[in-house]
């Protein structure tokens, strides 16, 4: 499981040190597809599996599943964590999430996510709102006994 938040920095490579915490990625690494806010989703083989699935389900005379698969899969990238934890980037991924010298590892749970840290910034305020998370967990009706 992928849990909380870590900062990296690329390498003069432009290699990127996955957080040992989430180093839990199966032999045959991960996939790594545009996010849905302007963040990277590093996704194990079988949570990205789901997806595609359900990509691969839709009809290509859809005009909305034929982008969804140009998004989705034509940015999608397998990645193979080398002995030190290190990822390669494309430029294309990199541009997309504005991830320049820093990142913020973020877990999700089954997934984990890669933003810049001036986007992930942002999202912390959205996320740190009393008021709205008041509101946003009473959805969830959570009880300890």
């Amino acid at each position: 499981m992928f849990l909380n938040q870590y900062h990296h920095s690329f390498d003069d490579k432009g290699r990127l040190t996955i957080p040992a915490k989430f180093r839990i990625l199966p032999e045959e690494g991960a996939y790594v597809i545009q996010g849905l806010d302007r963040n990277l989703m590093v996704l194990p083989p079988d949570v990205f599996r789901v997806i595609y699935d359900r990509l691969m389900a839709m009809s290509l005379t859809d005009p909305g599943a034929r982008l969804l698969r140009r998004v989705i899969l034509g940015n999608a990238l397998q990645v193979m964590p080398d002995g030190a934890g290190r990822i390669l980037l494309t430029p294309n991924l990199r541009d997309f999430a504005g991830l320049e010298s820093e990142v913020v590892f973020v877990g999700q749970g089954d997934y984990f996510e890669i933003w810049s840290p001036s986007l992930w910034q942002e999202q912390e305020t959205l996320v740190n709102d009393a008021e709205t998370n008041a509101q946003r967990f009473a959805t969830l009706d959570l009880k300890t006994r």
